[in-house]
């Protein structure tokens, strides 16, 4: 199956600045990815790319086996930037038609879409009354237009509350179950995991890590926490756990820690069921927030 993005040895430079270094990165159909970075990292770089915004200083971009430049790649990409801006004297219900006219789509889908994004009770108000939420879910409805094959979106979460942030991720999967391939970046990591197939952790313009969580989590090598609440021989599992080698620590009155490594966690849990009765156990993998933080880290005792 053809990716639907194919970036190949990509290096992009900017006078004498080099802000990417031989990226590769490719994108399936149906499939979120998630591209994570800090500001500078190369991430809206790598998005006005695979839009034809730029071209690549060495390597090659293709967006369904085509140049990004293509009039028939263009009118299946939908794209939300990070600050997005509209005219101020125009009412949402104008802005969406305008941009249909603009982007060759049928004015049919407008009204759904303002109510998809929740702004039907505010289509005829002049967008300089909107909040930034308000604007952003705008932005979302116009990178909708003509039901695209593929979304970029640049910090799609900005402005927007948590409800309004749900809302966003569970369009997400629906789009992502219709076979919407999908790029977002986004600097708000909580949340975002459940809803992206592969990570990619970029810093300085270069790739750390790429791949699912599960992945990623195996090749950090970070442990799994255990959690046991309410124990009644907390003292004596801690003790064999420690001779055994596993870290362990107090947790709570009468609980205990154990971080489980290289796949110890069911082994773990057997002698922790075996051996007592918690009246409550905690799992905790992991998150995308620790992964990240993780190979930031990494990068920066390789670079010292």
């Amino acid at each position: 199956m053809m990716p639907v993005v194919e970036i190949e040895g990509v290096t992009q430079r900017y006078g004498q600045a080099t802000v990417l270094h031989d990226l590769n990165l490719n994108l399936a159909p149906g499939e979120v990815l998630g591209l994570f970075g800090h500001n500078g990292a190369g991430k809206t770089t790598s998005m006005k790319l695979v839009l034809g915004l730029l071209q690549p200083s060495r390597g090659q971009v293709r967006v369904f086996g085509r140049a990004p430049s293509d009039p028939q790649v263009r009118q299946v990409l939908g794209y939300l930037p990070e600050n997005v801006t509209f005219y101020p004297q125009l009412s949402g219900l104008e802005t969406l038609q305008h941009f249909a006219r603009l982007k060759g789509a049928s004015t049919a889908q407008v009204n759904a879409l303002l109510e998809e994004v929740g702004l039907t009770a505010a289509a005829r108000r002049r967008v300089k009354t909107y909040s930034k939420g308000m604007r952003q879910r705008l932005g979302l409805a116009q990178a909708l237009l003509g039901e695209p094959r593929l979304l970029l979106l640049d910090e799609p979460t900005v402005g927007l509350d948590p409800i309004a942030t749900q809302d966003l991720y569970r369009l997400l999967d629906r789009l992502r179950g219709q076979g919407t391939s999908i790029i977002l970046c986004s600097h708000v990591l909580p949340g975002v995991e459940a809803h992206i197939n592969r990570a990619a952790i970029l810093t300085q313009g270069r790739l750390l890590a790429l791949g699912t969580l599960a992945a990623l989590r195996e090749q950090a090598q970070l442990p799994t926490l255990i959690r046991s609440h309410g124990l009644q021989c907390a003292a004596h599992l801690q003790q064999r756990w420690n001779e055994a080698g596993h870290v362990t620590q107090p947790w709570g009155a009468g609980g205990l820690q154990v971080a489980a490594l290289n796949g110890s966690k069911l082994q773990l849990l057997r002698q922790l069921l075996d051996h007592d009765s918690p009246q409550d156990v905690e799992i905790i993998t992991p998150s995308l927030e620790d992964l990240y933080r993780h190979y930031m880290n990494s990068a920066v005792e390789r670079a010292l």
